[in-house]
């Protein structure tokens, strides 16, 4: 039986390649994002990717009022059985530049946005009697600051506690909640192309490469899956471990080598 999936930011980039993902599983699949033509795009790749069904919903995610909107629409039409918060915005701006208007506008995208969306999406399948799973979509940005970051990594760490206080709260009414969390990764290198800098600084890790969309949507699907039905609260970070800590320190490095050899 397919599943319902709900994929907020699915128009590009990582939220287009979890849906993409969900598709070639054969689920039933509705696309949220601000930008018509890119939705118009991506429903078409869903279809011939063998999604079961794909509607789409235009929204602006940043109006408090929409999060209940998109639910009540999308749940009228069918129950949904997981949602995923993509959606989001980077707006790289030097602290001391930062305005007002600025910390709104992420904040209430990047985290206010995906807990309206679960309260509502909660309320729906607790009057119900149904089980759901959600997946917020964070950064690892949220553990490591960034120049030009400050509202963004904000939003992002505050999105990881609120996936684990929901959590917490939801999951003895059959809904579990887990985030997950990329490091660099590399989006529509042909459209933006990557810099030597850019790209040294994204493989710097101890996989040695830079991330893809597709290394963050197997991750979402297993975590949706009931592979991982004992997890909740979670943070899965698809990082390639560079969360792990610095392990790029070369006068240390040659230092415990010698003192290995000697």
């Amino acid at each position: 039986m397919s599943r319902h999936i709900l994929i907020t930011g699915a128009g590009s980039g990582i939220g287009r390649e979890i849906a993409l993902a969900f598709a070639r599983l054969g689920e039933r699949i509705t696309i949220a994002d601000i930008r018509a033509q890119p939705l118009t795009e991506t429903a078409r790749a869903l279809a011939q990717a063998g999604a079961a069904e794909v509607r789409t919903a235009s929204v602006d995610l940043s109006r408090a009022e929409s999060a209940e909107e998109l639910i009540a629409e999308t749940w009228e039409h069918r129950p949904i059985d997981v949602l995923i918060s993509s959606a989001g915005i980077y707006p790289a701006t030097p602290f001391l530049e930062l305005t007002p208007e600025t910390w709104d506008t992420v904040l209430d995208l990047n985290t206010r946005a995906p807990l309206l969306l679960t309260v509502a999406l909660a309320r729906r399948v607790i009057t119900e009697s149904r089980r759901a799973n959600v997946v917020n979509i964070t950064s690892g940005a949220a553990q490591r600051a960034r120049p030009g970051a400050a509202p963004y990594s904000t939003s992002k760490a505050a999105l990881e506690m609120a996936t684990r206080a929901s959590a917490l709260e939801l999951g003895a009414h059959g809904i579990r909640v887990n985030a997950v969390s990329p490091g660099f990764i590399t989006v529509d290198s042909e459209v933006n192309p990557v810099t030597e800098e850019y790209a040294s600084a994204v493989g710097d890790n101890p996989l040695g490469r830079r991330g893809r969309p597709s290394d963050v949507a197997r991750a979402v699907v297993w975590i949706a899956s009931d592979a991982a039905e004992w997890i909740t609260g979670e943070v899965l970070r698809v990082d390639g471990g560079s969360s792990t800590g610095s392990w790029k320190l070369p006068q240390h490095w040659e230092s415990a080598q010698s003192e290995e050899t000697s």
